[in-house]
């Protein structure tokens, strides 16, 4: 493909403008959305780099007052998000721009929910119809820019949002919190160093597989994950090998849509285990997802035969069947260089019965193919702590 052919528009699951040099465009969603005062959220380090000025640039050439706000951790916690707000109400910002990885998406949406709301963030924690105490006429619109291809939180309606004094991971949920205009442009990926496009694809794959795997009965849902895995298995080790590769990075970008698509499906104990990790440890989300990938099928093993023979299938993978997805799990992770074990990225045995009990209450531990209670969970976690399979 050349960089014409990569350029489209969709409008599935929101208004997405996709390809090469679509940056130039963020200006003009913003007017769409009559931002006039857009804050942009990003992180620390991409704050300092050339992609963010220059996205602020586009905007003050085309007459927006912006402002940058990059206080944000890479596990985004309450008060990012409360100074976000602040400074956001301060300077009369009328939506937000979102760009980065995961962190920073997740902080933009969640300072755009809370712009005008008079209720804590965690009264909208997605447990039952907390969403309901949202006051619509509060939020702010969004667009969103990844710069990583990985938790696809540009097409999604919640944020992950760390609550440092029950050093638990919650899940902020809102319809509306979905951005309104979404633009993927691979050029803004290409300075993504190798170790982090890895961790990001896993973290991509992690949705898709997880969201397949799940027992809940959503067959658009099933068919996006199936083609997101696809994706994933032919343009990640591409990604990684040559950061430069225009087409791969952008296949991912798609890849990484599709399994936040697709999870609305749910998700399983990955993830389960991943988010009381990333809050107790501070460590990297999709590299958590990628570590704990190949445990977690093996707990799950009795319970997805059936859909794992369909996905070898449609992988093309030699030999079939759950061994053959396994197989190949172990040595995409090989391939791109993501440790074995969870002692490997320095996670390590203290805290093992809580974070089985912290996973079994997790939201995501709710749709796994098979319910593990806390023991389980434990169990689960001190194979991938001695890198049992």
């Amino acid at each position: 493909m050349n960089a014409k052919q990569l350029r489209m528009n969709w409008n599935y699951p929101t208004a997405m403008r996709v390809g090469p040099g679509r940056i130039a465009e963020l200006a003009g969603a913003c007017r769409e959305l009559n931002m006039r005062k857009p804050l942009l959220v990003t992180d620390p380090g991409l704050a300092e780099l050339p992609m963010v000025e220059r996205a602020a640039q586009i905007c003050r050439d085309a007459g927006l007052e912006v402002e940058v706000f990059s206080q944000v951790k890479g596990n985004p916690n309450g008060k990012n998000v409360a100074d976000g707000v602040e400074v956001l109400r301060k300077g009369g910002h009328d939506g937000v721009i979102a760009i980065g990885g995961g962190s920073a998406l997740d902080a933009g949406k969640a300072i755009a929910l809370m712009a005008g709301q008079k209720r804590p963030i965690w009264d909208f924690e997605d447990i039952g119809d907390n969403y309901l105490r949202v006051d619509v006429d509060g939020m702010v619109p969004v667009v969103a820019v990844p710069t990583t291809a990985g938790t696809g939180s540009e097409v999604g309606r919640s944020s992950v949002i760390t609550d440092e004094g029950a050093r638990i991971k919650r899940i902020i949920f809102h319809p509306r919190m979905l951005p309104s205009i979404v633009i993927l442009d691979p050029e803004l990926t290409l300075e993504l160093p190798a170790k982090l496009t890895a961790a990001t694809g896993m973290d991509a794959l992690s949705h898709n597989l997880e969201a397949y795997c799940s027992p809940v009965f959503h067959p658009m849902a099933e068919g996006i994950a199936l083609e997101g895995m696809r994706l994933v298995k032919e343009y990640l080790p591409r990604a990684v090998a040559d950061g430069t590769d225009l087409e791969a990075r952008q296949q991912m970008l798609v890849a990484s849509c599709m399994g936040a698509t697709a999870f609305q499906r749910g998700l399983g104990a990955m993830h389960a285990l991943a988010h009381p990790l990333g809050a107790l440890y501070d460590a990297h989300h999709g590299l958590l997802n990628a570590v704990l990938m190949p445990y977690v099928l093996q707990a799950n093993s009795d319970a997805i035969q059936p859909q794992m023979d369909r996905l070898a299938r449609y992988l093309d993978l030699s030999g079939g069947g759950f061994s053959a997805v396994l197989d190949w799990v172990l040595t995409l992770r090989a391939e791109i260089g993501i440790p074995h074990s969870l002692a490997d990225i320095g996670i390590d045995d203290a805290r093992i019965e809580q974070v089985g009990r912290m996973a079994e209450a997790d939201p995501s531990a709710s749709t796994n193919p098979l319910p593990f209670n806390a023991q389980q969970y434990s169990r689960l976690f001190e194979q991938a702590l001695r890198g049992a399979v």
